[in-house]
This record gives structure tokens, sequence and C-alpha cells, in this order.
């Protein structure tokens, strides 16, 4: 099949004036002008004027947790503790006596007054329900009684006030995210990447492993087939690269925890939290398990990675790094583009090391555009000048590090548009990055942080995904507005998987 989209415009280094390209198969055969297109199409699409433009790539996604997120109880607007409850009380009327009661979004730190509602108060509004309510930050959630057993009790990160985290949420979260079936989980899947594709989105990256999310439940994120976005698989285990390579994940990476989050307070900080007694938040894996595991994903084949926030956690995963670099050499440690999820505090030191030993970013723009600046979250949690000096896209981008951006959904919603903006607008003007930066890093960057270098750009030859947006806007004018285009229709190597 040979289809023609003409009268639009077209975002390709090839052809500045660029109006029109054939799709022949699954790859571009030509591009340019309208009057010099090729003859012979099977079919032609008119454009009328719309902008045509690389696919998006989500570079951190869990797909069961958005899906569930879309569907059901989305906390994210809540302002109180009343509203928590109320909301949970509305949607648990809908439910079976037996069901557990599972919401996500909450965030305490834009509340007025951030006191959060206890075990016995989610009891009542579960009527009697187990309830389980993750923080938008996914590493702790409030939870109602019946979930406080003694296995969660006797783990670290137990409060009997029900907001749990570290070890204690981990149990909560298996055992509640256990109440649903196989048959729900494809089809919350099959919702968030049908979302993704609406949102002109070819491809996400899906982030699981122990403590995110099972085994079965990542692998069926992996197998949905044809029309929907294509999903690389990145399995969070320490030392399971051939365990990863057998489930046919992308990598040994993604949530593969060095440490927590700054919501949570479990981020692993150099300095302590301005708000936690001197906390300095927790690290849960050494240098040296670092350096085995990235040695086994270099043995094995496979891209390794961890989640690091916290600037120390991100200094023990680099020492690992460097004990890898001994062991295998830095070209070949290079080669596998391994990747850090979040970076979120690194000075210029860290940074310089990300460069040594070719590391991905997989960054989420959308959390300083949600928590940054000098009143936000992050101010809180570590005052002014910390907060500004988070989250360094523009460092990273200026020193030639790769970037893959991402929403870490549900924790941010798909919103690709959104997160190029937040990367223009970020709050500490130092760190903005332009807006072709900010987008390629949000299309080539996450094709690039697998591995794949031939997509992401629209070239005669290359692969035929892209999306036609709602405006005539060029991509600048798009970015510089408030308004969010479209997608009229997402195409993933010459196949519609979104047509409006």
């Amino acid at each position: 099949m040979r289809t023609l989209y003409r009268g639009g415009r077209v975002l390709t280094p090839a052809d500045p004036f660029a109006t029109a390209l054939l799709v022949d198969g699954d790859r571009i055969g030509w591009l340019g002008p309208d009057q010099d297109a090729p003859a012979g199409a099977d079919r032609v699409v008119d454009l009328q004027g719309a902008l045509v433009t690389p696919a998006f790539v989500d570079a951190h996604v869990h797909t069961t947790a958005t899906g569930l997120t879309l569907q059901g109880l989305n906390l994210g607007g809540t302002v109180s503790a009343g509203d928590v409850l109320d909301a949970v009380a509305a949607h648990a009327q809908r439910l079976a006596p037996d069901a557990v009661v599972i919401g996500h979004g909450w965030d305490e730190s834009g509340w007025a007054d951030q006191t959060t509602p206890t075990a016995q108060e989610l009891d009542r509004a579960g009527g009697g329900r187990a309830v389980y309510l993750s923080r938008t930050c996914v590493h702790a959630a409030l939870v109602s009684s019946r979930l406080l057993t003694d296995e969660a009790k006797q783990a670290v990160g137990y409060d009997p006030g029900g907001w749990l985290r570290r070890d204690a949420h981990h149990v909560v979260r298996e055992a509640a995210f256990g109440s649903i079936t196989m048959d729900q989980v494809r089809e919350a899947q099959r919702a968030a990447l049908c979302n993704a594709a609406e949102l002109g989105i070819a491809s996400v990256h899906e982030c699981g492993g122990p403590g995110t999310s099972g085994e079965d439940d990542f692998v069926a994120a992996m197998s949905h087939g044809p029309r929907l976005p294509e999903v690389y698989g990145l399995w969070g285990e320490v030392g399971a690269a051939a365990k990863a390579k057998e489930l046919g994940a992308r990598g040994a990476a993604g949530d593969l925890y060095a440490d927590g989050a700054l919501g949570a307070r479990t981020a692993h900080l150099r300095q302590p939290y301005q708000d936690g007694e001197h906390d300095h938040g927790h690290g849960y894996l050494t240098a040296e398990q670092v350096t085995e595991h990235l040695v086994g994903c270099v043995r094995h084949g496979v891209q390794g990675g961890f989640h690091a926030i916290g600037d120390q956690a991100i200094a023990t995963v680099l020492r690992g790094f460097a004990g890898a670099a001994k062991q295998v050499g830095v070209d070949r440690l290079r080669t596998g583009r391994h990747r850090i999820e979040h970076v979120e505090l690194l000075d210029k030191q860290l940074i310089a090391q990300l460069v040594d030993f070719g590391v991905v970013a997989s960054v989420q723009p959308a959390f300083d555009r949600l928590w940054g600046g000098d009143r936000g979250m992050y101010a809180q949690r570590l005052g002014v000048q910390r907060s500004l000096a988070s989250n360094p896209i523009g460092s990273l981008a200026g020193v030639g590090v790769m970037l893959a951006f991402g929403s870490d959904s549900p924790v941010t919603d798909l919103d690709p548009w959104g997160s190029c903006r937040a990367a223009l607008r970020h709050h500490n003007p130092v760190q903005r990055i332009g807006a072709r930066a900010a987008f390629a890093a949000h299309t080539r960057g996450g094709w690039r942080a697998v591995g794949i270098d031939d997509e992401g750009v629209l070239n005669p030859g290359w692969s035929a995904t892209f999306a036609i947006w709602d405006t005539t806007s060029d991509l600048p004018a798009v970015l510089a507005s408030d308004v969010t285009p479209a997608a009229r229709a997402t195409v993933l190597r010459g196949q519609e998987i979104h047509t409006q």
C-alpha cells in the first residue's frame, strides 16, 4: 500500500519546505513539496494544512497502573483528606462488598492542611473494604486496616496510621494488585495504550519488576499485538539480566530501585530533607551490586539501568558504573546505552560521569512543572536552592547527555506536548532548553534510548512513524502556545494506530 499525504506542513530535516510525504509499506518512500509528489499512490490523504511530525515516545510508563487510573479512582484532583475520603466513598459504592478499592494520585504537598486520612477513616469510607491509595509518586500509600497485615506490620516503613513506605508499602501493594485478574490487567493495559495512541505516542517503555508489577503483568504489556503503540519492556530486578532476556525485555533496567522518591522522603540524599528531621532517605543498592548488575547486562547483551533520584543514590550508581568499566572496559560499557531513570538531583561532577559512561538520562520534565520552583513540593522537602537545582535538563543537554523524555505515568499524565513545554519553561531559566531539543528528546530520544537509531526522524527510507496534528502552526509556535493540538492520526510503521 502506497499512501500519499499531501497539503500539510511536514517536519523533516530533509526539506524545510516539505508539504507531502509518501508512505510505501512501512517506510517513507518520498517527501517534499506537493507539486513534486510521485504518481501512482493507492490512497491520497488531504492534510488540509495540518502539521506532520515524528510520533512521540514515552520513555517511562506503567501501563497497568495507568489504565487502572484512567478507568477507576483517580485522586489527582483532591485537595484535602476529606476530599480523598469522599472520593473513596463514592467509588466504593459501585464495587462489590469483597472488592479492593484501588486508587491513585493523592498529593498532600499541595493541600492547605497536609493531614492525610487514617486507616480507620478509610475503613469507614470504603465500607469495610480493603483500600489501597498510592501517593502520586507511587512510593507510598494510604491503606485501610484490612491491609495492615502482620507481614506489613513487621516490615520497614510500617506506620499504624496507614501511611506506608518502603518494604511495608511493597507488601500491601502486592496484596492489593493481587486482587486484579489478568483479564482486568489486559483491559487496563489496552486502555492505557489506546490513550497513548490518541495523544500521538507510537511507543512506550514499560517499567516493571518486583515491587512494581509482576512477571505476568509485564509480559502481557508487551504482547498486545498490532494497531497499538509498540511496547519496549525494562525489567527492574538486580542481577536479573538473564531473566530480563527470557521475559523478552529490552533491558534489566527501569525501576530497579537505587532509592525511593522525594515526595515519600525515601530518595537518598547527601544532605538531609528540610522537613524530615535530619532524614537522608534510603539507598537500596550498593555500588558493588550496581557493578555486578551492569557486568551481567554487558555479558548477556541487554541494557542495564536504575531508578535513582537523590544525589547520594546517583553517586552510588555511578560508582557502580566505574567498577563495571574496570571489568569490561569503558568503551564496551558505553555501547550498552545503560540508563538512569529520573536523575533529579545531581551536580556537575555527577553529570560529567554520565557523559564518561555514555549513560542515557530518562527524565520527566513534568516533575519540575508540578513540584519545582520556590513553593512546590521540592521546596518543602529540599529548600528553595536545591529545588531550583533539581531536574537539570539544560545542564544535561548542554554537555551532550542523551535525553529521553517520559511521564512515569500514572505519576504524571501521559502528556507529551506538556512535557516538552515543561522543558522549555523550567522554573530555573538556566535549565530551560529549546523547542527542537525538547521535541527531539520526546521523539528520537526515546528510540535511541532502546538502541534504535533509525526512528524518530522523518527521512526518506526511514520508518513511517509519525503523527498528524490538528494545527497549521509550526513546531515552535505549538510549543510556545498553551493550546495542545489533537492528533488526527498516529501512524506506526505505516499502520494507523489512531484516527479521529
